[in-house]
């Protein structure tokens, strides 16, 4: 089995290679090939992956190459983990928005659509060439926005499911408070991409029973704390929110936050930088601590239970990202949901959710006419179409706000869209 990462000089991928290692009973990978074109930061990943696998006696081999075509020719699935613009990018994205009193988030709101005009024409041609060369290969989307990334994916006819590591982030979290094996968990997780609710917990399975309620009454302090939202809010709602609906409970005590203090971005290069040296170091052969303060907790088992339910084996029932097809009868066919699936061979298809709440439904209902005129303005390009994105924003909606930011999205962006 080959495997491929698109943006395999990514500090994340000692994460994903640790989890090849350790998880390769469930995903035997022969070839792990890393991809990108940054050479000198791909050499210390790949150093490092090398040394991983050698540690933990996997006898598979490890590949990099800063040729996108020879790192996918004949690749069983091919990861998208890629960053166009870098943090450089990142930093500007969640800056900007907020000199409009917007909240400045890279995958949310107009620094959302920001990362999405650069990612998604990327992101398309890398699918056509993997199609070109393999068209048997799936592709696996873990690259923000992964629920516009995705529907690009989708729309164009690729084999592609989306991938995000909040579910499996609260699968863990929630089986620790409950003193279960995290696979004895299941999520009700309905929503968007970023923008998701778990409206019950079941112990054992889809037809298992809903501990939610005594999650909340016994453990409510602290997922509310978690997710820097008041306890009464989950009270009142019997569900828990994605942090990501902080944005939207929360959004002026978030930008009023965000103005005294760092962004994100600076934070993360900070860490990029620390951690590229603890790459560097050729004794290192394991993934460092540090590594857990980047984001992405319990991706690579998220990623290896995918990559294996579409090549075979793996988990039945994942969360993923993939076309609603009726599964949510007020959303499109085509719009791109999140949802507990049964993934296999020949892709994802969405387990039956109950009635949505009209609180939420209306919410995802809004997101996902957003999510469309920005796909639109992804692939179409043009002043207007960004304009109307940022209107239809219900983290921005009026038209002197959407002005601005277009004009600011657009200055700031200029290099990486082919049309302005």
């Amino acid at each position: 089995m080959k495997l491929t990462v698109v943006g395999g000089g990514s500090t994340y991928t000692p994460e994903l290679v640790d989890g090849f290692a350790r998880l390769r009973d469930t995903l035997p990978v022969e070839e792990l090939v890393l991809m990108d074109p940054a050479r000198d930061r791909l050499e210390l990943v790949g150093g490092l992956a090398r040394r991983i696998f050698t540690r933990q006696d996997h006898r598979g081999r490890i590949t990099t190459t800063d040729n996108l075509d020879e790192a996918v020719d004949g690749a069983d699935a091919v990861l998208l983990q890629l960053r166009v613009g870098g943090q450089a990018a990142r930093q500007q994205d969640e800056t900007w928005p907020l000199e409009c009193g917007c909240v400045g988030q890279e995958t949310t709101g107009a620094g959302g659509l920001a990362k999405a005009l650069r990612t998604v024409p990327v992101v398309l041609d890398i699918a056509d060439r993997v199609r070109r060369t393999n068209p048997h290969a799936w592709i696996i989307d873990f690259t923000n926005p992964v629920g516009i990334v995705t529907r690009a994916l989708l729309r164009a006819g690729h084999k592609a499911v989306g991938l995000c590591n909040v579910a499996i982030g609260l699968q863990r979290k929630f089986a620790a408070l409950l003193s279960v094996a995290p696979s004895g968990i299941h999520l009700d997780h309905v929503g968007l991409n970023h923008l998701t609710w778990e409206t019950a917990v079941r112990l054992g399975g889809p037809e298992g029973e809903d501990v939610l309620p005594k999650l909340l009454g016994e453990h409510g302090d602290r997922i509310a704390a978690d997710l820097r939202l008041p306890r009464p809010l989950l009270d009142t709602l019997g569900v828990v929110p994605s942090y990501y609906l902080r944005y939207y409970y929360a959004h002026d005590e978030v930008v009023r936050e965000l103005r005294t203090k760092p962004s994100r971005a600076a934070e993360v290069a900070a860490m990029e930088r620390e951690l590229l040296t603890l790459y560097a170091d050729p004794e290192l052969d394991e993934k460092p601590e540090l590594l857990a303060g980047r984001g992405g907790a319990f991706y690579s088992e998220a990623a290896v239970d995918l990559a294996a339910a579409l090549l075979g084996g793996g988990t039945p029932y994942q969360v993923v990202n993939t076309y609603n097809r009726g599964t949510l009868p007020f959303l499109p066919d085509d719009a791109v949901i999140e949802v507990q699936a049964a993934v296999g061979a020949k892709g994802a298809t969405p387990l039956p959710v109950p009635p949505v709440d009209p609180l939420y439904a209306g919410l995802m209902a809004d997101v996902t006419a957003y999510e469309h005129l920005a796909l639109e303005a992804a692939l179409h390009g043009g002043r207007d179409r960004v304009f109307r994105a940022l209107l239809s924003h219900p983290l921005i909606g009026q038209y002197a706000y959407a002005e601005t930011l277009t004009d600011r999205l657009i200055a700031h962006n200029r290099e990486h869209l082919a049309w302005a």
